[in-house]
């Protein structure tokens, strides 16, 4: 039985992200007046112990090794696809064909022609789907990116935003999925942390025009299952820099910056902007403070903020508290339900298909970039 509101969930891939969404519903009372009350009823996972894990969910009633029986699931009213890239295009072409309305993981789609495939199936059918990319919702990015779309920077000059995290720091990490191109994708950590980067600067209308790249493979071979040595043919970290020109004034250098191995860094998300008249930096490794510029009375100044647990979507907590990782999912969430009911208002959506399209060209030029040594047009 359904009630005014409920929705009906089923995770395809049950592994870290499909777990997360789990704790997420299981935190919905948070929200407040929020339109949707969402539910986990089903998990499809070739995995046993993955299934498995879904039996401490007591909302859980359907856990089967076949994606196919949740994309065919009449009583399913949202996906949450989260599989291994090689695995998005016949799953979420699949979903977008069945009408069934879902969320699915970056990069949408191994390489930029499954992404246009996987765009194209969604543009043919009535599915309401957006792409998973939790960080900007943190409140310091909600008012960094409020505060870049105001205007306040004046011409801009310089955007850098980037994501580092030391996942492959250690050299003795097995090999696993994301460290292959057969699995992940010749984009290798673009298509792995990639539109985590490109969500912002994409919202606010700044698309590259052209990019120079700077790929790096690092660790060039990690252990296998049996401890010998497997070959890592993906990209452990990349540096993008972009020409960006926006609805209004001047073309600028925009730095996109996604690392694997990134020293002093355990998960580090941020975005900066400065322009003329103003600039606006926030990182979560400082997750309490928003640094914002501005030019009073011929004196340049750097204020620190405190952008509280001020969340796009209210909360019971009181504004004092702090914020984390499960909150940002949380937020993201709040907003995909909260569009899909239309009742988002003027608030921050989650990641659109065609933002996640637009990424995959960026990364695809990428590519091009690192072969040619030179600037290529996304």
């Amino acid at each position: 039985m359904t009630t005014a509101g409920d929705v009906r969930v089923g995770i395809i891939g049950g592994g870290l992200m499909g777990r997360e969404l789990a704790a997420v519903c299981g935190r919905w009372d948070l929200l407040v007046d929020h339109p949707a009350r969402p539910r986990v009823v089903a998990v499809a996972d070739p995995s046993p112990a993955a299934r498995e894990w879904f039996d401490r969910v007591d909302t859980v009633t359907l856990a089967t090794d076949d994606w196919r029986h949740l994309v065919e699931d009449d009583g399913i009213d949202v996906l949450y696809i989260a599989v291994p890239h090689q695995l998005h295009e016949e799953i979420y072409v699949a979903a977008a064909a069945a009408g069934r309305d879902f969320l699915g993981e970056k990069p949408f789609g191994i390489d930029l022609g499954a992404a246009e495939r996987i765009v194209g199936a969604i543009d043919a059918s009535d599915a309401f789907v957006r792409v998973s990319s939790e960080f900007p919702f943190y409140p310091g990015a909600q008012r960094a990116w409020a505060y870049a779309a105001s205007g306040a920077l004046g011409d801009v000059l310089d955007v850098r935003s980037g994501f580092w995290h030391s996942s492959d720091i250690n050299r003795t990490k097995p090999i696993n999925w994301k460290r292959r191109a057969e699995t992940c994708g010749e984009l290798g950590v673009m298509g792995d942390l990639g539109l985590h980067v490109a969500h912002v600067p994409l919202r606010l209308g700044w698309v590259p025009r052209s990019v120079y790249a700077r790929l790096d493979d690092v660790v060039t071979e990690r252990p296998g299952p049996d401890g010998s040595p497997v070959v890592c043919d993906t990209w452990d970290n990349a540096l993008l820099t972009c020409t960006a020109h926006p609805e209004r004034g001047r073309d600028f250098t925009m730095l996109w910056e996604t690392r694997r191995i990134a020293p002093g860094h355990a998960n580090t998300w941020y975005f900066e902007a400065v322009g003329m008249d103003g600039g606006v930096r926030f990182s979560t490794r400082e997750p309490a403070t928003l640094r914002r510029f501005s030019v009073r009375e011929g004196e340049q100044v750097w204020e620190e903020v405190q952008p509280g647990n001020v969340s796009a979507w209210p909360v019971v907590s009181g504004a004092i508290f702090e914020f984390g990782f499960g909150d940002a999912l949380l937020q993201m969430w709040a907003a995909y339900f909260a569009e899909r009911a239309a009742a988002l208002g003027e608030r921050f959506g989650t990641a659109t298909p065609h933002e996640a399209l637009m990424a995959h060209r960026v990364f695809d030029a990428a590519l091009r970039s690192q072969r040619t040594d030179s600037p290529q047009s996304p």
